[in-house]
């Protein structure tokens, strides 16, 4: 799905939108849980959407929908992810979510952000192993604010460019998503100094 699609639908259906297709990632949706984010970020700059509750419909809809996925391993358990991983599309990504938690352990809830798919199935994996949620709310929330704060504002500041860029971090991972925050804590700083800057023109001409 592209970003014009993606900006066709919520334009029309607004903060739901934004939740919904976060929230239901969980179900396996077509649709890059990045561009979601970025495409909000861009109907707020156009104007669309309030910029603050475009973004928090987008925090929370990822980190709701990724707790759905820590509940059902805990209530569902083992038995449902060795059907899962009968499937040929889903077993390598749960091999690779399992081989992920046993090398880097509770730093995985990091790491699986920058991972399509894994992302939505570490939840569930660490859930069978015993994570308590209060530990799991703690280090997947917190990477989960890093992670939409920096795709909300790829597409706030780099609009129709974004899903070029996302597709780019998909391969590269830690290194494009590290320069595109460097990218975007540049444009934040410089577009406060140009504010400041004419604020304190306006000043110095009012007191002329």
């Amino acid at each position: 799905m592209s970003v014009d699609v993606l900006l066709q639908f919520i334009e029309q259906y607004g903060y739901l939108a934004i939740f919904f297709l976060l929230w239901l990632g969980i179900v396996g949706l077509p649709v890059p849980d990045e561009l979601v984010v970025a495409t909000g970020g861009l109907v707020a700059a156009l104007g669309y959407l309030n910029p603050y509750y475009a973004f928090l419909a987008g925090y929370f809809g990822v980190v709701s929908g990724l707790s759905i996925g820590f509940f059902l391993g805990r209530w569902v358990g083992p038995p449902m992810l060795t059907r899962l991983a009968k499937k040929k599309k889903l077993g390598p990504y749960i091999d690779r979510s399992t081989a992920l938690i046993q090398k880097y352990g509770t730093f995985s809830l990091f790491i699986s952000y920058l991972l399509p798919v894994v992302r939505h199935l570490v939840p569930y994996v660490v859930a069978i192993g015993g994570m308590t949620f209060r530990k799991y709310a703690l280090y997947s929330y917190t990477t989960g604010l890093v992670w939409a704060l920096a795709f909300y504002f790829l597409g706030y500041f780099f609009g129709n460019h974004a899903d070029h860029i996302i597709a780019v971090s998909r391969h590269y991972g830690f290194i494009t998503l590290g320069v595109v925050i460097a990218l975007i804590i540049c444009v934040i700083i410089f577009r406060y100094c140009c504010i400041k800057k004419r604020a304190k023109k306006a000043r110095e001409g009012d007191q002329k």
